[in-house]
Order: C-alpha cells, then structure tokens, then sequence
C-alpha cells in the first residue's frame, strides 16, 4: 500500500482508521512532512540569494537535474512494486480504459478551459497557464497518491502509460483546440503555443521510460534470482522509502526554484488557487463516483480518479517558460499548480481511504 514497508493493499472491508493506523510513521505523517517541505522550500528560496538561479543553471535543455532526479527516485519504488504479469488483466478492462481516457483528454481539459475563463476572466496570462496545466495529464506523482490510497498499482502503471502516449500526440493539438480554435468559436480573446511533439516525448522518456525500465528491470531480475516472496517482501520494504524521500526532495527543490515568486505575488497566488482547488474537487470527486457507478470496485476507482485529478506539472512549467518567458504570469500559474496539488491529494488519500466503505468486498474482487 504505502511507499514504505506494506506491500499489498487491505481488504476494503478495514476501516479507514486502522489503514492508517498500520501505516509507518513516514507515511502515517506525511501531511506534516510534506507541508515542512513546502515550508523549507519557500524559505531557502526567499532567503538564500542566488539559489534559484543557481539550482535553475543545472539543466540538460529545459529539463531541471535536480527535479529529475527527485521524480525518478520517487517513481522507481512504486514501478518496482508492480507485478508486470498481471498487466493483461488491466488492458482487458475496457470500462476503465475507455473511462480515463474520457476523463483525461475530455473532460479534464474542458473543465480547466472552463473554470479558467469563469473565475479568471480579468487575468488572460493566468487564465492561459491554467489550461495548460489543465492538458497536462499526470505521469509522476499520481503514481504515490495511488499508492497511499490502496490503489491497483497495475492499472495505475497501465493508465500513465496510456496518458504518456496521448500526451506526445494530443498535447499540441489541444493547446491550439482550447487556446485558438474554441475562444474563437465563443467569441473570447485567443492565445497561441507552440511546442513539438518531440518536447512533450523528452519529458515522458526520461520521466516515466527510465523508472518503468528499472522497475521492470528489478523484478524480472530480482524474483528470477531470489522467488517471488524475497522479492516482496525482503527487497521491496527496503527500497520503499526512497519513494518518499524522493517526493520531499522533489518538492523542496519545486519551491525553492518558486519561493521569492509566490511569497511576493501572494494575491495572484490566491486568484491562481481558486480554479486549481475547484478543477482537483470535480475531477477526482467525479472520477471516483463514476469509477463506483460503473462497477470498478474500489482499487481501480481510485486509480482512475487520482489519473483524472493530478497534473504533469513539470511538463505544463516547462512549456510556460519555454513559451512565454519564465516571469511570465503563464509561467507563475504552471508553479502554483503543485503548490495547491500537493496538499490536496494528500488530503484525497485520506477522503479515498474514508470512502472505502462505498464499495463491497465483492465489488472489489469483481474489478
């Protein structure tokens, strides 16, 4: 379940309570570690001069090293838990296959263009970073939300995957859709962006291809060497926490980079967070009734409603700076996304957990 020592996910049966309970005390603190990451984070990058330039100089391309490194340290734990034989049983399930992909290239984007143009109407530059974040699907951290939440990790891996292949194709084509095409047809202001299909492949190369090859790679060679049970449950306790030493890493380096920006501009921060808190609300909330409403069970519900809610921030950050200038107000919305993302999938884990008395033990053995 978690990313630390439980290696397989509780009957929906326990309660909440006692799923949090067996937790170890890494992940049964994670708000607060995450929120001190946040913290420290803001504050190296407020009072330590020069660290974000310095800590923005490390790059291969518009690819940031350390962040990099975070994500991949992150994602190669929980890849390393999934059992790849079992992958068959997930691409057979056309409900939820067929449900993702609704929800992430249909509505996800429609929602964001929405919501954007509602409650930004007044702020163009904020209004067009939100629809970027809103057409870039997650393929990094949902995978730990999953996780936490006693997701099916095979349908998670399978879910990115399939995300990473229609973000090479579809992300451009909809930038020009919801940017140009659709303000057109509704008489509002348009925006442009340009970026290449081989940008967006880049980002899900090294972001999702590196850690899915070692976490395969791990155990097609660890339970050929040792079996099945030294693999679960003597080597993946071990490298467990890496997963979330790699998050907090991950998000100190985020917000040291973003510190002197968002601690300045805290007014535009808050219009910014608005449509974020209400985007993540409908998206998972939605997703995860539907997942309930077509007979997923509660594993996969929750696999398909933290796919459809979370982000690829890296990618939307990236595409704002290399566009538009990274002072720009595109660029600043794409920073803020983490900022709200963070802290309210962590609280959806526990919303998740809470919820598992929807589903009965029969639902969850049929999905």
């Amino acid at each position: 379940m978690s990313s630390s020592s439980m290696s397989s996910a509780p009957s929906p049966a326990v309660p909440a309570r006692g799923v949090i309970a067996g937790l170890s005390t890494l992940d049964r603190f994670l708000p607060v570690w995450i929120i001190a990451a946040m913290a420290s984070g803001l504050l190296l990058g407020r009072l330590v001069p020069g660290l974000n330039t310095a800590l923005e100089a490390v790059k291969i391309g518009e690819i940031s090293l350390p962040i990099a490194l975070g994500l991949l340290l992150m994602m190669y734990p929980v890849l390393a838990k999934v059992r790849y034989d079992r992958l068959g049983a997930v691409t057979g399930d056309r409900r939820l296959l067929v449900s993702s992909l609704v929800l992430n290239w249909v509505l996800g984007p429609a929602v964001m263009f929405a919501l954007a143009w509602i409650l930004l109407p007044d702020l163009p530059e904020y209004r067009t970073g939100l629809i970027i974040v809103g057409l870039a699907r997650c393929i990094a951290m949902v995978l730990i939300w999953n996780d936490l939440a006693c997701g099916d990790r095979e349908a998670a891996a399978v879910l990115v995957a399939l995300n990473s292949i229609f973000q090479v194709v579809a992300f451009g084509a909809l930038g020009w859709f919801y940017l140009r095409v659709l303000p057109g047809w509704l008489g509002l202001a348009q925006a442009a962006l340009e970026v290449s299909a081989w940008d967006i492949a880049q980002y899900v190369l090294i972001f999702l291809g590196i850690p899915l090859t070692a976490g395969y790679l791990s155990r097609k060679l660890g339970e050929r060497a040792h079996g099945r049970d030294w693999y679960e449950n003597a080597f993946l306790p071990r490298i467990g926490p890496l997963a979330l030493y790699g998050l907090l890493f991950t998000i100190v380096i985020l917000f040291a980079l973003q510190g002197h920006t968002i601690t300045s501009r805290p007014g535009d921060v808050a219009r910014i967070a608005l449509p974020l808190l209400a985007y993540f609300a409908l998206m998972w909330g939605g997703s995860f009734l539907a997942g309930k409403v077509i007979g997923l069970g509660y594993e996969r519900s929750t696999t398909l409603a933290f796919t459809a809610a979370g982000n690829n921030f890296e990618l939307a950050i990236a595409v704002a700076v290399g566009v538009f200038g990274v002072t720009s107000g595109q660029a600043l919305a794409g920073v803020v996304g983490p900022l709200i993302e963070v802290p309210v999938l962590v609280a959806l884990v526990y919303v998740s957990l809470a919820g598992r008395h929807l589903f009965t033990a029969k639902e969850s053995t049929r999905a």
